[in-house]
């Protein structure tokens, strides 16, 4: 099942990223990102907490230290779905290989669906949302979606810690919420496989 599943409000979705101490903790601090972010690189958004902990180790990879639950405007968000491509080939969608390496190229945004995880980090039967943000993309992130940042790096360890522990339960009970997140089929057509 291919669906977005996020803590947001009625005006923000909240993502995920996991950055160096010395980007993610001025990022929390200052509620943007610093001059040594990279704006010509892609950086890649996630809606859900636990996919984030696959990705970063509970914050304990290299380069990932710190992370951050990042808010965003859902204006921003639907903006980024909208002009996205998926980042692999589908004939049904794109035709040939041809016209989808031309979609991806003059897509500010890409897609990509990975099994979404349980708290022991093990894959699960449905898909998560990956959100790739480049040039124009990921300077509207930047400088005009975020409504805050906050450094979850704390939490998280709290929730491996009771992981570790086989203290499903509560490590459970300190999860951010994350339910369906609602979106027209419009948004999301030419992103599902």
């Amino acid at each position: 099942m291919f669906r977005v599943r996020a803590h947001h409000t009625d005006s923000t979705i909240t993502v995920y990223q996991a950055y160096r101490p010395e980007i993610g903790r001025v990022a929390a601090r200052t509620g943007r990102f610093p001059s040594s972010w990279k704006r010509d690189r892609m950086t890649w958004i996630k809606p859900s907490f636990l996919w984030m902990m696959y990705r970063c180790g509970w914050g304990g990879k290299e380069g990932q230290e710190t992370v951050l639950a990042i808010e965003i405007s859902r204006a921003g968000f639907v903006w980024a779905l909208r002009r996205a491509c998926l980042s692999h080939h589908v004939p049904a969608l794109h035709g040939d290989q041809a016209s989808w390496r031309r979609q991806l190229r003059r897509a500010p945004t890409r897609v990509q669906w990975d099994p979404e995880r349980d708290l022991r980090l093990d894959p699960l039967p449905y898909r998560s949302l990956q959100l790739g943000l480049a040039g124009e993309a990921a300077a509207r992130y930047a400088d005009e979606w975020i409504v805050g940042i906050e450094d979850v790096t704390p939490l998280a360890r709290q929730i491996y810690a009771h992981v570790r522990a086989g203290e499903l339960d509560r490590a459970a009970g300190l999860l951010p919420e994350e339910r369906p997140y609602p979106l027209g089929a419009d948004v999301l057509a030419h992103l599902r496989p």
